[in-house]
């Protein structure tokens, strides 16, 4: 079974969130996604400032298997990418709720995280 932090919250999609105490959110794909995919050898993310709608695809991880659109789990404005996945993006298989989250935004509404998933619904759909 994968690993699912009962902290986040999560997409169909196979994304994940955590709201930090600021109010910002942070992004990546689930340890379910990552281990689907196999290694990752490529993640694109958009620009900071760009604004992206709930289920709206906000980039591409690519991986040994294929390529997979990545979906915004929650609207809101990108404050942040990790540029340090364009040099390693092994670092979401390593660490996808850590060192391999991907953006960073600023929710365009802070209770949107409610309609997401909580780690036992997930659990469920991932099986």
């Amino acid at each position: 079974m994968s690993n699912i932090p009962a902290e986040l919250r999560y997409a169909k999609s196979h994304e994940w969130v955590r709201v930090e105490s600021d109010g910002t959110a942070t992004v990546g794909i689930t340890d379910y996604a990552q281990n689907s995919l196999g290694d990752i050898t490529y993640v694109q993310v958009p620009k900071v400032g760009a604004s992206l709608k709930a289920g709206e695809t906000f980039g591409v991880v690519e991986s040994v298997k294929a390529a997979s659109d990545l979906y915004a789990p929650i609207a809101g404005t990108v404050l942040a990418v990790n540029t340090a996945l364009d040099g390693a993006p092994e670092t979401v298989n390593r660490a996808p709720y850590t060192d391999g989250w991907m953006l960073k935004l600023k929710p365009a509404d802070a209770g949107a995280t409610a309609a997401l998933l909580d780690a036992g619904a997930y659990s469920k759909l991932a099986g």
